[in-house]
């Protein structure tokens, strides 16, 4: 056998791989629409089920024809996830300075929130 025809042979097969993947996303994302769709009733849900039974390929077509534009808004994560875009500028969070941490501390002392162990120790954290 020939090094190229095997070669070619091997593309072919991963064509075909890639294919029949493709299809089979889309049947089980066609199926997930069809019973994920609170407007269609049963016997429709039925007939769109006996279609991708018996003719799977012009079925999932005709799917996407007839009811392909309302799919994204179907789906839980389609429409719901786009939001207005996002500020990416980094937001500066001022850090408290050792003072206000111990003037806090020194005010939560004065309210008896704490013991003067406590205030000890939350000075001595606040001045490392």
């Amino acid at each position: 056998m020939n090094w190229w025809s095997t070669f070619w042979a091997v593309i072919v097969w991963f064509v075909w791989a890639y294919l029949l993947i493709a299809y089979l996303l889309l049947l089980i994302r066609v199926l997930g629409d069809i019973f994920g769709d609170r407007a269609l009733n049963g016997w429709s849900k039925a007939v769109w089920v006996a279609g991708l039974v018996f003719l799977p390929f012009l079925t999932v077509l005709a799917y996407l024809v007839v009811r392909g534009n309302g799919m994204n808004g179907r789906n839980p994560r389609g429409e719901a996830t786009v939001s207005e875009p996002h500020d990416y500028r980094p937001r500066i969070i001022p850090l408290a300075s050792p003072s206000n941490h111990i003037a806090t501390a020194q005010s939560l002392l004065a309210a008896g929130s704490i013991t003067p162990e406590e205030f000890a120790a939350l000075k001595a954290k606040a001045l490392l």
